[in-house]
């Protein structure tokens, strides 16, 4: 009988201890988003049809921006730029270039910092005050937020999603910011991606990440020309996600 009611004690003590973890847990939890339930990013848009989108991430490399928004003219191709605000700021005349030659315009942040070690208040100013230097200079407001680094933490995905936005990465990495990645690396890396985890990534619907750099410059009439004889079109991410679900037929 002593045994039995030492058990039921063990029991209940057990139960008041994980209602209290639970009740913590709770307390400290950010309202109305749970560790399991955070905003997923934007990787890849399903689709049947040939479509991907370009996206150029810019804090650097201005020199090599006029080049690429010839080669995009001449293949009549419009892509996503994700610009930093101190970017901005300092090349207001080639960012309206920029959103002039139809290129959608998009926020990389102000300091290109990494998103995984700042606050959410913190990440949230680095996106509203690019977006105010945007709005400044081109009149269009940013709608779509490519952290640095690919970083996915929870303190970056939270305040875009407070902010409205949509958290952008990416399908297709050309990895062209390494030294020895050369236009012939970088251009497979597209029209011939390599396996991963065992698996081949899915052309249609990717998002493709590059920086405005030389050999990629080099890379691209390449990469267009290719890609064109695979009947695929590279237009803009905001373009890319009405094709969500497109080209599917119903059983």
């Amino acid at each position: 009988m002593f045994v039995l009611k030492l058990t039921k004690f063990k029991i209940k003590t057990v139960m008041v201890s994980l209602i209290f973890i639970s009740l913590l847990l709770l307390h400290n939890r950010p309202i109305g988003v749970s560790s399991l339930d955070l905003p997923a990013p934007l990787e890849q848009v399903e689709t049947n049809e040939k479509v991907m989108a370009f996206t150029v991430n810019v804090d650097w490399g201005e020199e090599y921006i006029p080049p690429m928004l010839e080669i995009f003219d001449e293949y009549q191709v419009k892509v996503t730029f994700f610009v930093t605000g101190r970017w901005a700021q300092k090349h207001p005349d080639l960012l309206k270039i920029m959103a002039e030659r139809g290129h959608q315009i998009e926020n990389h942040g102000y300091s290109h910092p990494h998103p995984d070690q700042l606050s959410v208040t913190r990440n949230k100013e680095e996106i509203t005050k690019t977006e105010k230097i945007i709005w400044d200079i081109i009149g269009r407001k940013t709608q779509f937020y490519a952290p640095p680094y690919g970083e996915r933490g929870k303190s970056g995905l939270l305040a875009a999603e407070e902010l409205g936005y949509t958290t952008v990465l990416w399908t297709l990495d050309t990895i062209d910011w390494k030294s020895d990645s050369t236009p012939e690396l970088i251009t497979k890396r597209i029209i011939n991606p390599q396996k991963k985890y065992g698996v081949q990534p899915e052309k249609k619907g990717a998002i493709v990440l590059m920086h405005p750099k030389e050999n990629t410059v080099k890379a691209l009439p390449q990469i267009l020309s290719s890609l064109s004889n695979e009947q695929y079109m590279v237009i803009t991410l905001e373009k890319l996600i009405t094709f969500q679900g497109s080209g599917y037929t119903t059983p």
